[in-house]
């Protein structure tokens, strides 16, 4: 599904949003908005970019002091900026005597370095702040840009979960629970026992909404530059299907990334929820709910958190109603920052256990992954032999899995345990060099390390 536009929030001249009209019916006769997707557009000058001349010039400066020469191109480069819109100011450092040329480049270029003048000047800057790199973008082209690519805007059918859950084995009644809780774009909860996936459920949500967005790399947000784009969270995305006509017509500020999942776990802390400022660097690092914006928010193990419970549903009450959260600055300004995500709290515990009625209405989906019946325990047994190199699982060995260790003793199943006894059975074949069957020695084996403490 592609990105979408949608007709409200700030256009600006370098993120256009274009509602672009017509219909088509979906499989199930739902009518379905065929809109342009999001492609932020590059600046014609700085003013089209949203940036002052004092911002462009501290800059182009710090790199310098960094690289010691470069040509303008290269600092075009740097900056994410077209190099005819630097040449001007170039030109102005040039003459204020910040900057001298000392080489002819290609194509009309120069090569520059600074004066004595100019590395006072850059010092300066740095010790303001240290950032160096692409240029930052304006607020109010980031909200443009969130509110075009929304996920709200998105409203998966069962054609387009069936494939983003294509390689996992998942029941038709949970995709029937999960449809509509997906197109609502609000809270969730997932809960049942351990080793069901709903982890692995949680982080194929996102691939329902579409599968790219873009986002800049680094937002002015009231004068403090804040760095948006997370390669450890951020799957950037190198197109090959465009020309360099087409390339060349987006800014090069910003990225396009794969929508983003952002899972944290017990680490994660109340900082974590805010914009979080270095005072050494002086540079700023987004929240997690900025950086899993257009995508999915998944709070894993809920309820192990360092901070109670109900702190962490109190901090999110307000953005999962409103689809908007305050986040302060340094300086102590709250700014308004889109929250268009789905929240997902995945836990073991039962939600009544972790919070009151008050906050479970304010989740309005909460969907339990139960247990696989023997069935879908065999064919997920099916499923993954021959991903370990079993070229096939005997019936009989299954059952005598089944009879033996599970039947006999109580045992439930876990959607988890056939990859991991299969695992603990191929280990053991490899160790002792014998063919790759499941037979019931090997069966025996598995399970007594893998149950031994469970």
């Amino acid at each position: 599904m592609a990105e979408v536009f949608q007709e409200s929030g700030p256009a600006t001249a370098e993120c256009p949003v274009r509602p672009v009209s017509g219909a088509n019916e979906g499989v199930t006769g739902a009518v379905r908005p065929v809109r342009e997707p999001f492609r932020p557009r590059r600046p014609a000058d700085l003013g089209s970019a949203g940036l002052t001349s004092a911002q462009v010039e501290g800059l182009i400066l710090k790199f310098l002091l960094g690289v010691g020469m470069a040509s303008g191109r290269s600092v075009s480069s740097q900056l994410g900026l077209p190099f005819a819109s630097l040449i001007d100011e170039l030109q102005r450092l040039q003459k204020q005597k910040l900057l001298m040329y000392t080489n002819v480049a290609d194509m009309g270029d120069y090569e520059y370095t600074l004066t004595e003048a100019g590395r006072t000047r850059a010092r300066e800057y740095s010790d303001e702040c240290a950032y160096v790199g692409s240029a930052p973008v304006s607020y109010d082209d980031y909200v443009a840009a969130v509110t075009a690519q929304t996920i709200a805007d998105e409203h998966p059918l069962e054609e387009d979960l069936r494939r983003a859950f294509s390689d996992l084995l998942i029941a038709d009644e949970m995709l029937r629970v999960l449809g509509p809780a997906i197109n609502s774009g609000r809270g969730m909860f997932l809960y049942g026992a351990p080793g069901n996936g709903k982890t692995s459920i949680a982080e194929r949500i996102t691939r329902c909404f579409g599968n790219t967005i873009w986002i800049p790399r680094v937002i002015d947000l009231g004068g403090q530059l804040v760095k948006l784009f997370d390669p450890s969270v951020h799957e950037a995305i190198a197109s090959q299907s465009e020309g360099l006509f087409r390339k060349g017509e987006v800014d090069a500020r910003w990225v396009e990334i794969r929508r983003p999942t952002v899972v944290v776990g017990g680490e994660l802390t109340m900082d974590r929820l805010e914009i979080r400022y270095d005072p050494v660097s002086r540079i700023s690092e987004a929240s997690l709910q900025m950086k899993s914006n257009n995508g999915t928010l998944l709070i894993d193990d809920f309820g192990r958190q360092r901070m109670q419970p109900v702190e962490l549903l109190n901090r999110m009450i307000i953005p999962l109603e409103k689809r908007y959260d305050f986040q302060t600055l340094s300086n102590g300004k709250n700014i308004k920052i889109p929250f268009d995500q789905l929240t997902l709290f995945s836990t073991n515990l039962e939600p009544k256990h972790l919070v009151d009625d008050a906050f479970l209405r304010r989740i309005p989906y909460k969907i339990q992954v139960t247990d696989p019946d023997e069935s879908m325990f065999k064919r997920l047994m099916l499923l993954v032999a021959p991903k370990l190199g079993f070229a096939s699982v005997p019936e009989d060995s299954v059952d005598y899995l089944i009879e033996h260790h599970y039947r006999r003793v109580g045992r439930c199943f876990r959607s988890c345990q056939p990859r991991d006894l299969l695992l603990q059975a191929r280990s053991y074949c490899l160790y002792n060099d014998l063919p790759m069957q499941l037979n019931r020695e090997v069966v025996d084996f598995a399970v007594g390390c893998y149950f031994t403490t469970m």
